[in-house]
C-alpha cells in the first residue's frame, strides 16, 4: 500500500486545521460578548495583572462557567448567560459596617441586598475588584476562592476589623462572683 504524495497529505492537514478552526470560531461567536462598564481605574497597571491571570474556567455545581469576552478594560465574566462579573478598578471601600469575610487571605465585603446576586468587593486591595455573582447557578465561596490567586496579585495594604479587634477588654478585669 502506497502513500499519498505529501503534497496531498499537507493539503488534507491543512483543511483539518482550517476546519477545527472555523468550528471553534464558529461557537465562541455563539456566545454574545457581556456588555460591562469600565472602572474608574480600569487602566491601573495592577488590573491587567489581575485579568490575564483570571481562570478560564469557573466550577458551579451544575455546568462549569466558561469565561466570556467583555467589552470593557479590566472586566471579566463567566457563564451563558453570564453568572459571575468582574470589575477591577473600582473606588476603594473606606470603613464601613458591611459584613466582612477573609477567603484564603482576601478580604471581601459583602453586599447581599440585591439576593441572589451578592456583590463582593475587596477590602484593603488598591485597585479594589468586585465581583459579582449569581447564587442561583454558583456558590459564593468556592468562586472567590478559585479567583484568589489572580486578585492575590494587589497587594493587601489594610484588612477588616472585627468589634473584637476593636474593642479594648482588659485581660486583669474582676471575675464576677
Amino acid at each position: 500500500m502506497s502513500r499519498p504524495p505529501l503534497s496531498r497529505r499537507l493539503a488534507t492537514r491543512t483543511a483539518a486545521v482550517l476546519a477545527a478552526g472555523l468550528m471553534i470560531v464558529g461557537l465562541s461567536a455563539c456566545a454574545q460578548t457581556v456588555s460591562l462598564e469600565p472602572a474608574e481605574s480600569a487602566a491601573d497597571p495592577a488590573c491587567a495583572d489581575i485579568i490575564v491571570s483570571l481562570p478560564l474556567v469557573l466550577p458551579s455545581d451544575a455546568d462549569n462557567q466558561d469565561i466570556r469576552q467583555t467589552d470593557a478594560q479590566a472586566t471579566a465574566a463567566w457563564g451563558s448567560p453570564a453568572s459571575i462579573l468582574l470589575r477591577c478598578g473600582i473606588a476603594p471601600q473606606g470603613p464601613t459596617t458591611e459584613e466582612c469575610l477573609n477567603v484564603n487571605g482576601i478580604d471581601w465585603v459583602v453586599d447581599d441586598s440585591k439576593a441572589p446576586n451578592y456583590r463582593f468587593v475587596t477590602y484593603g486591595r488598591v485597585p479594589t475588584t468586585e465581583v459579582i455573582i449569581d447564587y442561583d447557578v454558583v456558590s459564593g465561596t468556592s468562586t472567590l476562592v478559585d479567583l484568589g490567586p489572580a486578585i492575590s496579585k494587589i497587594p493587601q495594604t489594610n484588612k477588616c476589623l472585627g468589634a473584637e479587634d476593636t474593642l479594648d477588654i482588659p485581660t486583669d478585669a474582676p471575675s464576677a462572683g
